[in-house]
């Protein structure tokens, strides 16, 4: 996302970070795995795990989960339901590729890292062009 935000000139007007619903990674880089299929597209991941805490609700305009799972997390952390608008899924911004979420890519082949990025590619651009509709004002 952050690429999709630097191509297009709004790095000085959006913010994007990352964070996980649990504090296992906590601390660490990306999976060498997913960090070689992502430079090979020209990504570098540079980002270091941090686990998801309320105030990011506040903090944060869109609240994007990755799959079910992390979903349903994130809504039961709201637990007076006052956040549950800013919560959606990732693919729910994809326009070429359907999938109801991001599959985990750790436990397969090289094509499971290679799927994952076709999504988080497609998913990222769909996401852009909600926050420029929903703020016309960035632009």
């Amino acid at each position: 996302m952050n690429s999709v935000i630097e191509k297009a000139g709004l790095v000085n007007k959006i913010n994007c970070d990352s964070a996980g619903t649990i504090a296992y990674h906590e601390g660490e880089q990306a999976d060498s795995r997913m960090q070689q299929h992502a430079q090979k597209r020209g990504y570098s991941l540079t980002s270091i795990a941090r686990k998801f805490r309320y105030p990011d609700f506040e903090k944060f305009d869109y609240i994007i989960a990755m799959d079910n799972s992390n979903y349903a997390d994130i809504l039961a952390m709201d637990i007076e339901g006052k956040f549950s608008s800013k919560v959606s899924k990732m693919t729910d911004y994809c326009s070429r590729y359907k999938s109801g979420e991001v599959p985990d890519p750790y436990y397969g082949g090289p094509e499971g890292f290679e799927r994952v990025l076709d999504l988080l590619e497609d998913a990222c651009q769909g996401l852009l062009e909600k926050i420029l509709h929903e703020h016309p004002e960035i632009v």
